[in-house]
Protein backbone atom coordinates (compact mmCIF):
# COMPACT_ATOMS: atom_id res chain seq x y z
CA UNK A 1 0.00 0.00 0.00
CA UNK A 2 1.58 3.17 -0.94
CA UNK A 3 1.80 5.96 1.76
CA UNK A 4 0.41 9.36 0.63
CA UNK A 5 2.49 12.32 0.71
CA UNK A 6 2.66 14.43 3.31
CA UNK A 7 0.88 17.99 2.81
CA UNK A 8 2.31 20.62 1.54
CA UNK A 9 1.35 23.59 3.94
CA UNK A 10 1.23 26.92 3.78
CA UNK A 11 1.13 29.35 6.74
CA UNK A 12 -0.23 33.20 6.53
CA UNK A 13 0.21 35.12 9.70
CA UNK A 14 1.76 38.53 10.85
CA UNK A 15 1.40 38.88 14.84
CA UNK A 16 2.66 36.91 17.77
CA UNK A 17 -0.78 35.66 17.81
CA UNK A 18 -0.10 33.43 14.73
CA UNK A 19 3.48 32.29 16.30
CA UNK A 20 2.19 29.30 18.00
CA UNK A 21 0.26 27.72 15.16
CA UNK A 22 3.44 28.02 12.92
CA UNK A 23 5.68 26.63 15.13
CA UNK A 24 3.63 23.83 15.99
CA UNK A 25 2.64 22.78 12.36
CA UNK A 26 6.15 22.81 11.24
CA UNK A 27 7.72 20.51 14.11
CA UNK A 28 4.58 18.26 13.02
CA UNK A 29 3.57 18.90 9.26
CA UNK A 30 5.66 20.27 6.40
CA UNK A 31 5.34 24.12 6.24
CA UNK A 32 6.87 24.58 2.56
CA UNK A 33 5.77 28.63 2.68
CA UNK A 34 4.94 31.41 5.10
CA UNK A 35 3.19 34.37 4.20
CA UNK A 36 3.47 37.82 6.19
CA UNK A 37 2.88 41.55 5.52
CA UNK A 38 5.55 43.32 4.27
CA UNK A 39 8.44 44.68 6.77
CA UNK A 40 7.53 48.32 8.19
CA UNK A 41 9.94 51.02 9.46
CA UNK A 42 9.15 51.76 13.04
CA UNK A 43 10.93 53.18 15.97
CA UNK A 44 12.70 56.67 16.29
CA UNK A 45 14.96 55.33 13.49
CA UNK A 46 12.47 53.99 11.32
CA UNK A 47 14.21 50.84 10.58
CA UNK A 48 12.35 48.35 8.73
CA UNK A 49 10.79 45.89 11.56
CA UNK A 50 10.48 42.27 11.02
CA UNK A 51 6.93 40.59 12.16
CA UNK A 52 6.87 37.77 14.98
CA UNK A 53 5.68 35.45 12.32
CA UNK A 54 8.62 36.06 10.24
CA UNK A 55 11.26 36.27 12.79
CA UNK A 56 9.70 33.02 14.11
CA UNK A 57 9.97 31.93 10.16
CA UNK A 58 13.57 32.08 9.83
CA UNK A 59 14.29 30.78 12.93
CA UNK A 60 12.50 27.54 11.90
CA UNK A 61 14.28 27.59 8.29
CA UNK A 62 11.23 28.57 6.31
CA UNK A 63 10.73 30.49 3.25
CA UNK A 64 9.07 33.50 3.72
CA UNK A 65 6.81 35.40 1.19
CA UNK A 66 5.68 38.96 1.64
CA UNK A 67 3.51 40.15 -1.22
CA UNK A 68 1.88 44.02 -0.54
CA UNK A 69 -1.51 42.59 -1.83
CA UNK A 70 -3.31 38.99 -2.78
CA UNK A 71 -5.10 41.41 -5.27
CA UNK A 72 -2.22 41.06 -7.47
CA UNK A 73 -1.69 38.70 -10.25
CA UNK A 74 1.91 37.99 -9.36
CA UNK A 75 0.58 37.77 -5.20
CA UNK A 76 -1.84 34.42 -6.87
CA UNK A 77 0.68 33.59 -9.33
CA UNK A 78 3.53 32.55 -6.83
CA UNK A 79 0.85 30.96 -4.22
CA UNK A 80 -0.33 29.02 -7.55
CA UNK A 81 3.07 27.83 -8.34
CA UNK A 82 3.95 26.37 -4.48
CA UNK A 83 1.06 23.72 -5.18
CA UNK A 84 -0.19 24.12 -1.89
CA UNK A 85 -2.54 21.23 -0.11
CA UNK A 86 -4.07 24.04 2.50
CA UNK A 87 -2.90 27.84 3.54
CA UNK A 88 -3.83 27.80 7.45
CA UNK A 89 -4.28 32.03 8.08
CA UNK A 90 -4.11 33.58 11.03
CA UNK A 91 -4.47 36.86 12.02
CA UNK A 92 -2.65 37.39 8.63
CA UNK A 93 -4.02 40.91 8.40
CA UNK A 94 -4.19 40.90 4.19
CA UNK A 95 -7.55 40.15 2.33
CA UNK A 96 -7.57 37.14 0.45
CA UNK A 97 -9.93 37.34 -2.87
CA UNK A 98 -12.10 34.19 -3.37
CA UNK A 99 -10.24 33.16 -6.34
CA UNK A 100 -6.96 33.09 -4.33
CA UNK A 101 -8.77 30.74 -1.69
CA UNK A 102 -9.85 28.49 -4.48
CA UNK A 103 -5.66 27.78 -5.41
CA UNK A 104 -4.45 25.20 -2.39
CA UNK A 105 -5.94 21.72 -2.81
CA UNK A 106 -8.07 22.07 0.16
CA UNK A 107 -8.31 25.47 0.33
CA UNK A 108 -8.01 28.00 2.90
CA UNK A 109 -8.23 27.71 6.92
CA UNK A 110 -8.40 30.31 9.39
CA UNK A 111 -7.67 30.25 13.31
CA UNK A 112 -10.30 32.97 14.36
CA UNK A 113 -10.15 33.79 18.01
CA UNK A 114 -13.85 34.11 18.91
CA UNK A 115 -16.61 31.23 19.61
CA UNK A 116 -18.35 32.37 15.67
CA UNK A 117 -20.69 33.90 14.69
CA UNK A 118 -20.29 36.44 17.59
CA UNK A 119 -17.13 38.63 17.05
CA UNK A 120 -16.52 38.45 13.51
CA UNK A 121 -13.75 40.92 12.20
CA UNK A 122 -10.78 42.38 13.03
CA UNK A 123 -10.43 42.96 17.32
CA UNK A 124 -12.35 40.14 18.89
CA UNK A 125 -10.68 39.52 22.12
CA UNK A 126 -10.72 43.29 22.82
CA UNK A 127 -14.33 43.45 21.77
CA UNK A 128 -15.45 40.17 24.32
CA UNK A 129 -13.49 42.10 27.34
CA UNK A 130 -15.01 45.01 26.61
CA UNK A 131 -18.48 43.71 26.07
CA UNK A 132 -18.08 41.70 29.86
CA UNK A 133 -18.09 38.42 27.89
CA UNK A 134 -18.22 35.58 30.39
CA UNK A 135 -16.16 32.89 27.79
CA UNK A 136 -14.99 32.98 24.08
CA UNK A 137 -13.00 30.49 22.35
CA UNK A 138 -11.21 29.55 18.93
CA UNK A 139 -13.26 28.87 15.85
CA UNK A 140 -11.33 26.58 13.12
CA UNK A 141 -13.22 28.10 9.73
CA UNK A 142 -13.02 27.18 6.23
CA UNK A 143 -12.72 30.67 4.44
CA UNK A 144 -15.05 32.23 2.14
CA UNK A 145 -15.03 36.15 0.40
CA UNK A 146 -17.33 37.11 3.77
CA UNK A 147 -15.92 38.51 6.79
CA UNK A 148 -15.37 35.59 9.05
CA UNK A 149 -18.54 34.03 7.48
CA UNK A 150 -17.41 30.57 6.35
CA UNK A 151 -18.54 27.32 7.51
CA UNK A 152 -16.65 25.88 11.15
CA UNK A 153 -14.75 22.53 11.44
CA UNK A 154 -14.46 22.87 15.13
CA UNK A 155 -14.25 25.17 18.20
CA UNK A 156 -12.84 24.91 21.67
CA UNK A 157 -13.96 27.67 24.22
CA UNK A 158 -12.56 29.19 27.53
CA UNK A 159 -13.94 31.30 30.17
CA UNK A 160 -12.76 34.87 30.51
CA UNK A 161 -11.93 35.62 34.50
CA UNK A 162 -11.78 38.86 36.42
CA UNK A 163 -8.10 38.45 36.12
CA UNK A 164 -7.57 38.22 32.39
CA UNK A 165 -6.84 41.18 29.99
CA UNK A 166 -6.01 40.95 26.44
CA UNK A 167 -2.58 40.14 26.69
CA UNK A 168 -3.21 37.29 28.92
CA UNK A 169 -6.63 36.17 26.88
CA UNK A 170 -4.34 36.62 23.34
CA UNK A 171 -1.68 34.21 24.63
CA UNK A 172 -3.89 31.52 25.97
CA UNK A 173 -6.01 31.68 22.62
CA UNK A 174 -3.11 31.55 20.88
CA UNK A 175 -2.05 28.27 22.12
CA UNK A 176 -5.27 27.12 21.94
CA UNK A 177 -5.70 27.40 18.21
CA UNK A 178 -2.25 25.80 17.56
CA UNK A 179 -3.92 23.13 19.05
CA UNK A 180 -6.95 23.03 18.18
CA UNK A 181 -5.37 23.02 14.24
CA UNK A 182 -3.47 20.80 14.83
CA UNK A 183 -6.25 18.33 15.80
CA UNK A 184 -8.69 19.57 13.04
CA UNK A 185 -5.86 19.21 10.89
CA UNK A 186 -6.60 15.14 9.83
CA UNK A 187 -10.02 15.58 9.38
CA UNK A 188 -9.14 18.56 6.80
CA UNK A 189 -6.13 15.91 4.97
CA UNK A 190 -9.13 12.75 5.11
CA UNK A 191 -11.95 14.87 4.37
CA UNK A 192 -13.52 13.21 7.53
CA UNK A 193 -13.90 16.99 8.64
CA UNK A 194 -17.75 17.99 8.87
CA UNK A 195 -18.37 21.52 8.47
CA UNK A 196 -21.20 23.51 10.31
CA UNK A 197 -22.67 26.60 8.68
CA UNK A 198 -22.44 29.34 11.10
CA UNK A 199 -26.13 30.08 12.49
CA UNK A 200 -27.94 33.32 11.60
CA UNK A 201 -28.41 34.56 15.03
CA UNK A 202 -25.80 35.94 17.32
CA UNK A 203 -23.62 37.27 14.87
CA UNK A 204 -21.38 40.56 16.22
CA UNK A 205 -18.63 42.31 14.73
CA UNK A 206 -15.85 42.67 16.27
CA UNK A 207 -14.44 46.68 15.13
CA UNK A 208 -10.62 47.46 14.96
CA UNK A 209 -9.64 49.25 18.12
CA UNK A 210 -9.20 53.11 17.67
CA UNK A 211 -6.82 54.57 19.96
CA UNK A 212 -9.26 57.01 20.74
CA UNK A 213 -11.19 54.31 22.89
CA UNK A 214 -8.78 54.10 25.49
CA UNK A 215 -9.61 57.60 26.44
CA UNK A 216 -11.70 57.38 29.93
CA UNK A 217 -14.57 58.40 30.71
CA UNK A 218 -15.13 58.77 34.47
CA UNK A 219 -18.68 59.53 33.85
CA UNK A 220 -19.23 55.93 33.03
CA UNK A 221 -20.40 52.98 34.89
CA UNK A 222 -16.92 51.26 37.19
CA UNK A 223 -17.41 48.29 35.20
CA UNK A 224 -17.39 49.51 31.95
CA UNK A 225 -14.02 51.16 32.68
CA UNK A 226 -12.79 48.32 34.22
CA UNK A 227 -13.17 46.24 31.01
CA UNK A 228 -11.68 49.34 29.20
CA UNK A 229 -8.74 48.77 31.64
CA UNK A 230 -8.29 45.38 30.59
CA UNK A 231 -9.46 45.07 26.76
CA UNK A 232 -6.62 47.97 26.20
CA UNK A 233 -3.76 46.07 28.04
CA UNK A 234 -0.99 46.20 26.31
CA UNK A 235 -2.34 48.50 23.78
CA UNK A 236 -3.52 51.31 23.46
CA UNK A 237 -3.81 51.55 26.99
CA UNK A 238 -6.44 53.01 28.85
CA UNK A 239 -5.73 56.67 29.95
CA UNK A 240 -6.60 59.94 31.19
CA UNK A 241 -5.21 63.20 32.16
CA UNK A 242 -3.71 64.50 35.42
CA UNK A 243 -2.47 67.99 35.70
CA UNK A 244 -2.22 68.86 31.94
CA UNK A 245 -0.48 65.20 31.90
CA UNK A 246 -1.39 61.71 30.13
CA UNK A 247 -1.81 59.26 32.49
CA UNK A 248 -1.72 55.78 31.79
CA UNK A 249 -4.00 52.89 33.61
CA UNK A 250 -2.80 49.29 32.81
CA UNK A 251 -4.11 48.06 35.92
CA UNK A 252 -7.55 47.98 38.10
CA UNK A 253 -9.91 46.56 39.76
CA UNK A 254 -13.57 47.21 41.22
CA UNK A 255 -12.82 46.85 45.49
CA UNK A 256 -15.59 45.32 47.37
CA UNK A 257 -17.89 48.45 48.61
CA UNK A 258 -20.99 49.50 46.39
CA UNK A 259 -21.55 52.60 47.87
CA UNK A 260 -21.73 55.73 45.50
CA UNK A 261 -19.60 58.41 46.41
CA UNK A 262 -21.24 62.12 46.49
CA UNK A 263 -17.79 63.15 44.66
CA UNK A 264 -18.16 64.16 41.11
CA UNK A 265 -16.75 61.70 38.52
CA UNK A 266 -12.41 61.50 38.54
CA UNK A 267 -12.26 62.72 41.97
CA UNK A 268 -9.87 60.90 44.02
CA UNK A 269 -11.11 59.29 46.77
CA UNK A 270 -8.50 57.26 48.35
CA UNK A 271 -4.89 56.97 47.97
CA UNK A 272 -2.22 54.18 49.43
CA UNK A 273 -0.59 51.09 48.48
CA UNK A 274 -3.34 49.11 48.32
CA UNK A 275 -4.62 51.41 45.33
CA UNK A 276 -6.26 54.98 44.17
CA UNK A 277 -10.40 54.76 44.36
CA UNK A 278 -11.68 57.41 41.52
CA UNK A 279 -15.25 57.96 41.74
CA UNK A 280 -16.76 56.98 38.56
CA UNK A 281 -20.39 58.06 37.20
CA UNK A 282 -21.51 55.04 38.94
CA UNK A 283 -19.66 53.31 41.75
CA UNK A 284 -15.17 53.35 42.13
CA UNK A 285 -12.68 52.20 40.50
CA UNK A 286 -9.31 51.27 42.14
CA UNK A 287 -6.23 51.62 39.98
CA UNK A 288 -3.23 49.47 40.44
CA UNK A 289 -1.08 49.96 38.26
CA UNK A 290 -0.48 53.20 36.07
CA UNK A 291 2.37 55.59 34.12
CA UNK A 292 2.59 58.90 33.42
CA UNK A 293 3.98 59.87 30.29
CA UNK A 294 7.63 59.12 29.45
CA UNK A 295 7.72 57.35 32.82
CA UNK A 296 7.81 53.82 33.57
CA UNK A 297 4.42 52.04 35.05
CA UNK A 298 4.21 51.76 38.65
CA UNK A 299 2.29 50.12 41.05
CA UNK A 300 -0.08 52.75 42.82
CA UNK A 301 2.22 52.07 46.11
CA UNK A 302 5.19 53.28 43.79
CA UNK A 303 3.74 55.65 41.91
CA UNK A 304 2.74 57.60 45.58
CA UNK A 305 6.50 57.91 46.60
CA UNK A 306 6.80 60.58 43.84
CA UNK A 307 3.41 61.87 43.25
CA UNK A 308 0.79 63.78 45.34
CA UNK A 309 -2.87 63.12 44.42
CA UNK A 310 -4.72 63.98 47.68
CA UNK A 311 -8.02 66.22 46.35
CA UNK A 312 -6.84 65.07 42.96
CA UNK A 313 -9.33 65.21 40.02
CA UNK A 314 -8.80 63.17 36.88
CA UNK A 315 -10.38 64.75 33.65
CA UNK A 316 -11.28 62.25 30.67
CA UNK A 317 -9.07 62.92 27.77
Amino acid sequence: MNTPPPLRLGVAGTPEFAVPALQRLALARSVCAVFTQPDRPSGRGQSLHLSPVKRRALELGLAVYQPVSFKALEAASLLRSLQLDLLVVAAYGLILPAAVLEIPRLGCINIHASLLPRWRGAAPIQRALLAGDSRTGITIMRMQAGLDTGPMLSSRPTDITALDNAASLHDRLATLGADLMLETLPGIESGSAHETPQPDEGVTYAQKINKAEARIDWSLDAGQIWRQVRAFNPWPVAETRWDGQQLRVWEAQLPASTKQPAEAPGSVLAASAQGIDVACGRGVLRILRLQLAGRKPLCAGDFLKGQRLGGARFASS
